[in-house]
């Protein structure tokens, strides 16, 4: 079987990771423009000012797609760049910058795929309570409309939100990223609940504004890979990527709490037990309006972790010593995009996408001027190889965006870690494609044939 005849391979980039113009041409605040400059909340004091530049280089960009043959690009709309108070008066010049660049993709023969929500919340929203104020889903829905109007009749790919664990979690929860704080249950899951209804609010709008769309969901969460193939092992597996667990923080970076109302129309029942006290009154109510069908489900994934039976449970297997990292210090586990991808699709039985897989590595321009990176082709490689492996085994495997294009702003750790199959130097904006580029070239051209 391998891969479809019609597999959607692409690379994907973030707004605030590479647009820069952060003040430029009427655009509002974000919460990432105020956070990236509070003193130590990045890491040796970057921020996302000016970027990769790419509202300037977007032409640039786009030429550069091209020739490493890319057919399918994700991206995301800054929503405070079209709408600088989140809601109402629209920025004509924001529009325009998202408009040239579909015009521009489509001119090179790109599909876009275009992500509405990828962490950069209005600073005027937030201001107003942001996901606690009971009236955000409707500023979501008006957000969303605006994006089905202006762009729905060239694009027919959208989806919602990016990883809805971590703007909520580590923006609310840990206070890792923008806005910074750190809030308990009582105040979050209501929050999360919010975004969900948001989520359902923006998907019928979608519908009705940019008829024949196609509409996804983009969590996140570390796969869960059993030690051994048994049947107790994975049982196990299957048990520990869906249980929500029982901790102050842990439930809000689960995959069933984010996944099962918007797929399934209902909470995950270990969830509720401790978490129901939290849900705003009548949310049963909100589940009709969450889960809105879906034309496919993806998931940004990167690394897994490993689990074996013990009784009728389940526990963390920690990784052997001196077991392959990226320079990020996540463990390289291959493994994770084969089960990852079977046990989402066993569970929510939606065409499944891979929007994010990718690895930060110690990226250099070496003496001949190029950009030699074989642990991103061999890490990509036997990623691939598994994703290859879940799709032979029946998964609806539909396609797989490398994350990232290029190396960008990478939300805390600033620009020290570098995901990109292009390198960027910062202070002069050159672009190298990097060997991996290359190499990924090839195989969308072979649709992953020879991997």
């Amino acid at each position: 079987m391998s891969f479809r005849k019609d597999f959607i391979w692409g690379a994907a980039t973030a707004s605030y990771q590479i647009e820069g113009a952060a003040f430029e041409d009427g655009k509002g605040l974000s919460v990432w423009d105020e956070f990236s400059h509070w003193e130590g909340k990045i890491k040796e004091g970057h921020n996302g000012d000016v970027a990769c530049d790419h509202y300037h280089l977007m032409k640039q960009d786009v030429a550069l797609m091209k020739e490493m043959g890319i057919k399918n690009y994700r991206f995301s709309v800054s929503w405070p760049r079209v709408l600088p108070n989140g809601t109402g008066e629209v920025n004509e010049k924001g529009v325009a910058f998202y408009n040239e660049l579909i015009d521009e993709l489509l001119k090179n023969g790109i599909r876009p795929f275009v992500t509405l929500f990828h962490w950069d919340y209005p600073k005027a929203l937030y201001d107003k309570g942001a996901w606690l104020n009971p009236d955000s889903p409707r500023w979501f829905e008006e957000y969303a409309t605006l994006c089905a109007q202006r762009f729905g009749d060239r694009v027919k790919d959208f989806i919602t939100f990016n990883e809805p664990q971590c703007f909520i979690g580590l923006g609310y929860v840990t206070g890792d990223h923008a806005p910074g704080l750190r809030m308990p249950p009582s105040t979050v899951v209501p929050m999360a609940h919010n975004a969900l209804k948001g989520h359902g609010l923006a998907v019928k709008a979608l519908r009705k504004y940019a008829p024949g769309c196609r509409v996804g969901y983009a969590p996140c969460g570390d796969a869960m890979i059993p030690l051994t193939e048994t049947e107790a092992d994975i049982a196990a597996a299957r048990k520990a990527y869906f249980g929500t667990a029982h901790d102050p923080n842990g439930w809000v970076f689960s995959v069933a709490w984010w996944s099962d109302p918007v797929v399934l129309g209902h909470y995950p029942e270990d969830g509720l037990k401790y978490l129901e006290k939290y849900l705003p009154d009548g949310w049963e109510a909100d589940l009709e309006l969450i889960a809105q069908p879906l034309d496919f489900y993806a998931q940004n994934m990167y690394n897994g972790r490993l689990v074996r039976a013990k009784g009728d449970g389940f526990e963390y297997v920690e990784l052997p010593v001196g077991h392959p990292k990226t320079a990020m210090q996540w463990p390289v586990t291959p493994d994770a995009l084969y089960w990852g991808p079977k046990f989402l699709y066993e569970r929510y039985h939606l065409p499944f996408i891979i929007t994010e897989n990718g690895m930060s590595g110690n990226d250099c321009v070496y003496v001949d001027g190029t950009v030699h990176d074989p642990q991103r082709i061999n890490y990509m490689h036997r990623y691939l190889r598994a994703l290859k492996r879940a799709a032979e085994d029946g998964v609806d495997v539909r396609g797989y965006f490398a994350w990232s294009l290029m190396d960008n702003f990478e939300w805390g750790f600033g620009y020290t870690e570098r995901f990109g199959l292009v390198y960027v130097d910062m202070d002069t904006q050159q672009r190298i494609v990097k060997d991996s580029g290359c190499w990924y070239k090839t195989v969308m051209e072979e649709n992953g044939e020879n991997l």
